[in-house]
């Protein structure tokens, strides 16, 4: 059975805002984007690489301290779920709330808006590659989803897009 890479590909920038996400969410990453058509999507807050809120952009968009970057090959079908997910979530806005709050009881399956790892935890669920991950609402940071990522097999490969 053929299979199709999910990449994704995590971050921390050089501001402090990136060092404070990173050191509050226990790791050593604090964004995380989809490599997705050549282009990282994902959720961000300020206009870096294009626009705020969740949308494409530039690979790569932005000089970082620190990348990884996961693969997981999923069946056909399963791509095509997870990118049609990604892709439907284009134009939401920044989870502004939940990032500051961490801690606000924020549903983070709420599709009305997102920051990074909620999105990408969501577009994993939607596409049946992992169930229902039960972490409380304000805890699926960029630590979180690489933990289940990898559980789930993932592996780690060059950055390039």
């Amino acid at each position: 059975m053929s299979r199709v890479p999910i990449r994704l590909r995590w971050r921390r920038g050089s501001g402090l805002s990136s060092a404070a996400i990173a050191w509050f969410s226990a790791g050593q990453f604090s964004h995380v984007d989809a490599v997705l058509d050549g282009t990282l999507y994902g959720a961000r807050s300020d206009n870096v690489g294009g626009g705020k809120g969740v949308r494409a952009r530039p690979y790569p968009y932005e000089k970082s301290e620190a990348v990884m970057v996961l693969e997981l090959p999923v069946a056909p079908q399963l791509y095509q779920a997870w990118r049609s997910f990604l892709i439907a979530q284009n134009g939401k806005p920044y989870d502004s709330t939940a990032i500051w709050g961490f801690g606000l009881d924020r549903d983070w399956r709420d599709p009305d808006s997102w920051f990074c790892s909620e999105l990408q935890m969501a577009a994993l669920e939607a596409a049946g590659i992992c169930h229902d991950v039960i972490v409380p609402a304000y805890k699926v940071t960029p630590v979180a989803l690489s933990a289940v990522f990898s559980a789930l097999g993932a592996y780690a490969v060059t950055d390039s897009p």
